[in-house]
């Protein structure tokens, strides 16, 4: 792979070959983020997590994301884009290799180990695409000099691109009897990896603008320090947690909310094809209000939407859809308007201030978002429930290996404020996960089918397992034994008590977080609010080029 000195006036094939191989880097990162948020609940009801470890997992893979933009940023134009990719290829293999071992890992040495596993896998998987990204971005920017937020709109229509894919690969896996393995779901995302590597070899690489115009990388760096860049930074740690934090959880909060997991995945299906669709046409709504005021608006829309989620009046399908419509609407432009606000404005940043403004995104949905949202569901779901039916708050609690309660916190803030954040101790899924099973179980019993538990089914399979002379994991055996002891003795004779006070607190605790979300789009608003008075009062928003006279 090589380098051409500039990039032409109007893109070769060569060109147009890189911007999809760009592309397909983010369906990729679109699917192995879909389908994880998708097999969240196979992976709560396998391994026995809360939903505050379900969101360390997926958060500590979008922290992961940040920190390699940010790194891979101050180097990419002395590495070289190539490599990078390469780099990025072996990262995105890897990961999948790692997140596949969780379930012999869980047989072999326990819940802690496979929580590790599957960490390790997560942060592969961000680090491939935290290197992708250090990379598309200032490659579709220089290939698009004079168009380059609407190009880096519909660069970035392949990342909703990827969730519907991946929304449709667990649908369609869903329909097939006796359901399938969540590995096979999660492994589709190699497609697209492989296509990516195969579009890029041999192609040549354009040089940035900052780099064709000598500017070192000293001056980069003091460009990082103007004010309104410093701003817009501060923004994008808002977006990345209001977009990415509420993607990572919105699939599993809709199958609560709809009871049904084919009607949360065709919700979240319709949500990201409004995404995809509206990212193409990005060019002409900024020709109209410019993108600060696109951003602007934008906001707005996403309060509105997530307020309506967080409502009870929104607890039908229809009611739903029409509020993940209006809050779909709202985050489509967010991300790649304000890459393009910060390439046109700031072009003397070059890759590295693209690099910052996206890792800071991806270090705030990580640390903050993800694991942020999963906490606030465990902490609301526990609020009602504790108070309203303490004994089944009693039942269904997560426990440590030793039986105690297993408090955690939102990540960071519950440090910092335990007594207004303290951690909680949220519901067992794995518990939970017998639970809806025994109800589904009596729905068939009503229409006269025979049907188990996942559970009964996967300890029959292990005693088979064992008769025949086969070796089975002592610790697996354990963790199916006590789980079923604990359904006989104390789960199954309160399924009738339970079942209105979990549906009423798990309900809730994904309502709630939905409705505190909503001060993040609106503190967003006021930001650009602020920067639309600010450019009326300097003359207009305008696109800048390093060699403009001012």
């Amino acid at each position: 792979m090589s380098y051409s000195t500039a990039p032409a006036s109007s893109p070769s094939f060569s060109d147009k070959m890189l911007f999809w191989a760009s592309f397909f880097t983010l369906i990729a990162a679109g699917i192995g983020f879909s389908v994880r948020g998708a097999i969240l609940v196979d992976w709560g009801q396998q391994f026995g997590f809360t939903q505050s470890e379900l969101g360390t997992i997926t958060g500590g893979g979008l922290f992961l994301f940040g920190v390699s933009i940010i790194f891979w940023s101050f180097l990419a134009d002395w590495i070289g884009y190539g490599k990078l990719m390469l780099v990025a290829f072996l990262l995105h293999t890897s990961s999948a290799v790692v997140t596949f071992a969780a379930t012999p890992v869980f047989e072999a040495y326990g819940k802690d180990s496979t929580f590790w596993c599957l960490n390790i896998g997560m942060y592969l998987f961000a680090l491939g695409n935290g290197t992708c990204e250090a990379v598309i971005n200032p490659l579709t920017a220089t290939l698009f000099p004079r168009n380059r937020t609407h190009w880096l709109n519909i660069l970035h229509a392949g990342w909703p691109g990827g969730l519907i894919l991946g929304a449709l690969i667990v649908l369609g896996f869903n329909q097939v009897a006796g359901g399938v393995r969540w590995e096979y779901k999660l492994g589709v995302f190699m497609i697209p990896v492989l296509l990516y590597g195969l579009m890029m070899v041999g192609r040549h690489f354009p040089r940035s603008e900052a780099s064709l115009s000598g500017v070192d990388i000293g001056t980069m760096v003091v460009t990082l320090f103007a004010p309104i860049l410093l701003f817009l930074f501060l923004l994008h740690a808002m977006v990345g947690y209001v977009e990415l934090g509420t993607d990572s959880w919105i699939t599993n909060i809709t199958e609560t909310v709809l009871a049904n997991q084919n009607l949360a995945l065709l919700a979240f299906i319709w949500t990201n094809l409004l995404m995809f669709g509206l990212r193409f046409f990005a060019g002409p709504i900024v020709h109209q209000i410019n993108p600060v005021g696109l951003l602007f608006v934008s906001a707005v829309i996403a309060t509105v939407g997530l307020w309506m989620l967080g409502q009870p009046f929104t607890g039908t399908t229809w009611a739903w859809v029409g509020a993940v419509t209006v809050y779909g609407i709202g985050k489509t432009f967010y991300w790649p308007t304000l890459l393009g606000t910060i390439s046109e404005r700031f072009p003397k940043g070059g890759a590295l201030a693209l690099g910052i403004s996206g890792g800071v995104g991806m270090l705030s949905a990580g640390l903050l978002g993800s694991p942020g949202i999963g906490y606030k569901q465990d902490y609301f779901a526990v609020q009602s429930l504790s108070s309203s039916a303490p004994s089944t708050y009693e039942r269904y609690l997560s426990r440590d290996e030793s039986g105690k309660p297993n408090p955690t916190g939102f990540p960071l803030v519950s440090d910092l404020m335990p007594e207004k954040v303290p951690p909680v101790a949220g519901l067992d899924n794995s518990k939970l996960k017998v639970f809806d099973d025994y109800g589904k179980v009596l729905a068939d019993q009503k229409e006269g089918k025979s049907s188990k538990t996942t559970l009964e089914s996967d300890l029959d399979t292990l005693h088979k397992v064992k008769a025949a002379g086969g070796k089975v994991e002592p610790k697996l055996e354990q963790n199916l034994t006590s789980l079923m002891n604990w359904w006989q003795k104390d789960g199954q004779p309160n399924y009738d008590t339970d079942k209105p006070k979990l549906g009423e607190a798990r309900l809730y605790g994904g309502k709630e977080a939905l409705l505190y979300t909503a001060a993040v789009p609106a503190a967003m608003a006021v930001g650009f609010l602020l920067l639309i008075l600010f450019f009326a009062a300097t003359g207009g928003y305008k696109q800048v080029h390093i060699g403009d006279k001012h």
